[in-house]
């Protein structure tokens, strides 16, 4: 466990109901991708692939499943993950709309597009989550601490339902909810704000879980009791430059006895 600068008003207690939480925690909002499931390298290598088909034709470099990823896309709403790549190598394509085709050269279509190919990989793979993870969770669930998942996914209610663990959250939070509430996508805080009103607790009294550098530093934003970073890239420091306040590889580390 790494840690960084004292959170601001909370104080991090190793054995507090054993679950590593600061004293006064009422509530645990987790990421999805990477944090609880392992589809984050499934999410990487989608990007990839629309990406480097896009870029070829236009003899650019291709898409880094790590740099790239972890700077313009990990965390982000899918939409503004392909407009964040896209500023990045200087390209500006029109936004398009819902009805624009997969091969459309807009934010629209390439977004769609890496959601075909990330939807044809979960189906051909499968779920898998991070078991440490997912005994931690119901730690969380069985000391009486309130839970959310809080996921720019589209597809989380489908993630969830295909790994089984559905019935470990009491809301969701995800990029449907985003787009029908009008909330502004990681790095800013409005979806964990808004999972944290919905379980009727504040921002303070609640713990934010994240591996991306994007939804760290949401965390810190919205002024959280805890920001914890899960280090699944060897990025601990950039978690904790970015907003995390401790990092731990696996949640199973928060726990007494893992």
């Amino acid at each position: 466990m790494t840690s960084g600068r004292e959170p601001t008003g909370s104080r991090l207690v190793p054995g507090d109901a054993g679950l590593g939480l600061p004293a006064g925690a009422r509530a645990c909002l987790f990421d999805l991708d990477g944090v609880i499931t392992q589809t984050a390298t499934l999410h990487a290598a989608a990007w990839q692939e629309m990406f480097d088909d896009y870029l070829r034709g236009r003899g650019e470099r291709p898409f880094d499943p790590v740099a790239d990823y972890d700077a313009y896309v990990d965390g982000r709403p899918r939409a503004e993950g392909t407009r964040c790549f896209l500023a990045s190598r200087g390209i500006v394509l029109p936004e398009g709309g819902p009805g624009d085709p997969p091969d459309a050269e807009t934010v629209r279509g390439l977004s769609d597009r890496k959601n075909e190919i990330v939807l044809g990989m979960i189906r051909r793979h499968g779920v898998r989550v991070y078991d440490g993870s997912i005994r931690y969770i119901r730690a969380v669930r069985d000391a009486g601490v309130r839970r959310a998942v809080v996921s720019s996914s589209a597809n989380c209610k489908e993630v969830l339902a295909g790994a089984g663990i559905e019935d470990l959250f009491e809301e969701r939070v995800d990029g449907l909810t985003a787009a029908r509430d009008h909330l502004a996508g990681k790095p800013a805080p409005d979806m964990f704000l808004a999972a944290a009103r919905l379980l009727g607790v504040s921002a303070a009294e609640s713990v934010v879980f994240e591996d991306a550098l994007a939804g760290v530093a949401a965390g810190r934003a919205g002024g959280f009791g805890l920001v914890i970073g899960v280090d699944r890239a060897s990025q601990a420091d950039a978690l904790l430059a970015h907003g995390a306040d401790v990092v731990v590889r696996d949640l199973a580390e928060l726990l007494d006895h893992p």
